[in-house]
């Protein structure tokens, strides 16, 4: 009796090791399962939320300066066009219709690199690099009359007179071109901020869809520079086209 009662101390005497090891390494892998878990779940909450709701992208270009700078990162509602409408001054990121955009030669990362950054893009934890998208705002609407320029310099809209001064830098003209276009149903027209140096729908009239956007091809609308911080701003509809008569809004 003794013998086994001594045993019985022995294998659940304090100070054996066995016991601590074996929580030790339970809890070692408990801890990496939570941890696998929040990761996997963090992912597909952020490829959810990039797929239907929001998508971040990097500005490439001084096309739309002064409202967007070079390597400002801006966030992209995708409710707009769908349960949102699209409005005329609004800011939009767009696939590009067709010959917008030069080839682009591809970012140099190495093979970990490159797969790293692409899933990371994938799920939206890395915006966008932009190479086959486009930023601009929408000038006209579907069936939107649109001329530039009237007596007094302005652009024009269904024959109303916009001032274009709240996105404009003092003293740019609307345009230095020419033009007098009626907006195709299911299209849209764009121009850049920095007009002198945006090639929008005014010098895209012999490309695909003869300069027009297809509203499809729009991503979303563009609601807040996130990045660099003392850019942070958001991206509001203005209030220039207030007074515009005519289509209201893409569905």
């Amino acid at each position: 009796m003794s013998t086994e009662r001594e045993a019985e101390q022995d294998v659940d005497a304090p100070g054996d090791p066995a016991p601590r090891r074996r929580s030790a390494a339970g809890g070692f892998f408990a801890a990496v399962r939570e941890t696998v878990l929040v990761v996997a779940v963090a992912l597909v909450v952020s490829l959810v939320v990039k797929t239907f709701l929001l998508q971040a992208f990097f500005i490439p270009s001084q096309s739309m300066e002064q409202t967007l700078d070079i390597g400002d990162r801006v966030i992209v509602s995708k409710l707009a066009p769908g349960p949102f409408d699209l409005h005329r001054g609004d800011v939009v990121v767009f696939s590009d219709p067709g010959g917008w955009l030069d080839p682009t030669v591809p970012t140099q990362r190495g093979a970990v690199g490159t797969v790293v950054a692409d899933v990371l893009t994938f799920v939206g934890l890395l915006p966008e690099d932009s190479d086959d998208h486009l930023i601009k705002r929408v000038v006209g609407l579907p069936g939107d009359h649109v001329v530039c320029c009237d007596a007094n310099g302005l652009l024009t809209v269904n024959g109303t007179p916009v001032d274009e001064s709240a996105y404009l830098a003092e003293g740019v003209v609307p345009s230095a071109t020419q033009f007098d276009v009626t907006v195709p149903e299911g299209m849209l027209w764009v121009m850049g901020d920095n007009r002198a140096e945006s090639a929008d729908s005014r010098y895209n009239r012999d490309k695909p869809h003869g300069g027009f956007v297809p509203v499809d091809l729009v991503v979303g609308r563009a609601y807040a520079v996130v990045w660099p911080l003392s850019h942070w701003s958001w991206l509001g509809t203005p209030d220039d086209f207030d007074s515009v008569s005519g289509p209201s809004g893409v569905s």
